[in-house]
């Protein structure tokens, strides 16, 4: 029976329901634009991007000018008495050919370090092969998903958070207008409340308490009045805009209700767009990747080629000082404690714990929509009893507001009678707004 209700009451209510208002759509796009969480979000995917580039480079050969000039005084020598040993051989040598054909050698005293001494060169290396740079050209792109997953998950997050801010603040507004229709019904009370007295039907003290309840009611407004301009500021906050900017409110919506999909369209919905999952899914790639990386690195040595070429010398004459040197490299680990191994185990292990982390995101994702759910529908139920409480409260006030009129009935319970009203009406508030809420709530779990 209550689940029928709940159809008639959607049926009724609901006929021209949106999903969502198009006022407070454009507000969520004006945050999801504006917002400063969001802008440094893009700035961390530039940033990868970056990234991305710089690893690119490293496919490219890589080009370095570097001279270099050294001066030096003091330090190891090199001494050596080559002069001692072949000079009085090279003399006898020119007597016996009476020639000069043999000069004089210097003793050597050499610096160690060269004074005066320039190396200006190119350096050229270029990779052959190097099974890193790809694999780290992979992992860069990995990050890059985990980034874009990262702001999918912000996105969702401020754009819940706007519909709440929206809805509290429709909620304080209506919350302000029932306080001020119950001030103008308490101000009317007044009036007859002081006529009566005047004519010696009821006593001061009645109109005192009336006048009492009055200043209770204004106190209510003011503090209402607080938490509206306290909501409109968040709600601004989050938008990225002057926090006393006025705020646009869409009269319809509360007219209207959600429109509720069965339970196995919201669950079918997180599982494929809930931005956890892609944030899961790219680090298990990123893990992949590295895992790729660790055991072409255990395996396979790196090859390169380069060159120098430049002017090495004493003093910057270039005359005579130019040299070419071409190489051919490879490095090759060979051992080192298992610990390539180890960091293979372990990169294994950081995928298993992802494995088990998807599963358990998917079990409480499931218990998430299955509670967001069910706690829409007790919503839309209430709004119902709500809705008849308002019907009640009010013959009730009218009962007794006729009785007193006519001194049937003391002051009290046409105050007593008044109060309920307000607060029947204030439920009701509360409670389509709540359902609102709840909607967004399950959206939220749900990934739409």
């Amino acid at each position: 029976m209550k689940k029928l209700h709940i159809i008639l009451f959607l049926a009724l209510v609901g006929q021209n329901a949106t999903a969502q208002s198009n006022i407070l759509q454009a507000y969520i796009n004006q945050g999801l634009e504006s917002n400063l969480s969001l802008k440094q979000e893009n700035l961390e995917l530039q940033k990868v991007l970056k990234s991305i580039d710089i690893a690119n480079s490293n496919l490219f050969p890589k080009i370095s000018f570097s001279p270099t000039y050294s001066l030096a005084a003091g330090g190891r020598r090199l001494e050596f008495p080559i002069g001692d040993l072949l000079n009085p051989v090279y003399s006898t040598l020119n007597q016996l050919t009476k020639t000069n054909n043999f000069p004089q050698v210097e003793n050597v005293n050499q610096l160690l370090a060269p004074n005066n001494f320039h190396d200006t060169k190119f350096a050229i290396q270029y990779p052959i092969f190097n099974p890193d740079i790809k694999n780290n050209i992979a992992v860069q792109k990995e990050i890059l998903q985990s980034e874009y997953a990262k702001k999918r998950f912000l996105e969702y997050e401020l754009k819940h958070n706007i519909e709440h801010a929206y809805y509290q603040y429709l909620q304080s507004l209506e919350v302000i207008k029932i306080y001020e229709n119950s001030k103008s019904v308490l101000q009317e009370l007044n009036i007859l409340n002081k006529k009566l007295l005047d004519n010696h039907v009821i006593l001061k003290d009645v109109v005192l308490t009336s006048e009492y309840e009055q200043e209770k009611l204004e106190q209510q407004i003011v503090e209402a009045q607080k938490n509206s301009t306290l909501a409109k500021a968040y709600f601004n906050f989050l938008i990225n805009r002057s926090l006393e900017e006025p705020v646009e409110v869409d009269a319809n919506l509360i007219l209207s209700l959600p429109l509720l999909s069965d339970l196995p369209k919201y669950t079918q919905s997180a599982m494929e767009n809930r931005p956890e999952f892609d944030q899961i899914n790219s680090g298990k790639r990123i893990n992949q990747s590295l895992l790729n990386l660790q055991q072409k690195n255990a395996k396979l040595p790196q090859v390169f080629i380069g060159a120098n070429t430049g002017f090495q010398g004493f003093g910057y004459s270039f005359s005579n000082q130019a040299y070419l040197v071409a190489q051919l490299g490879l490095t090759w680990d060979l051992f080192h404690g298992y610990e390539k191994k180890h960091k293979i185990e372990q990169t294994k292990i950081s995928t298993e714990i992802l494995n088990i982390k998807q599963e358990e995101v998917k079990t409480q994702m499931q218990l998430q929509v299955l509670q967001k759910y069910k706690e829409l529908q007790v919503s839309i139920s209430n709004l119902t009893s709500a809705k008849g409480g308002i019907d009640k409260t009010q013959k009730i006030y009218d009962l007794v507001s006729s009785r007193y009129k006519n001194g049937n009935a003391i002051f009290m319970e046409v105050s007593k009678a008044q109060n309920d009203l307000m607060l029947a009406k204030l439920a009701e508030s509360l409670n389509k707004y709540d359902i609102w809420v709840k909607y967004a709530d399950l959206k939220k779990v749900s990934g739409l």
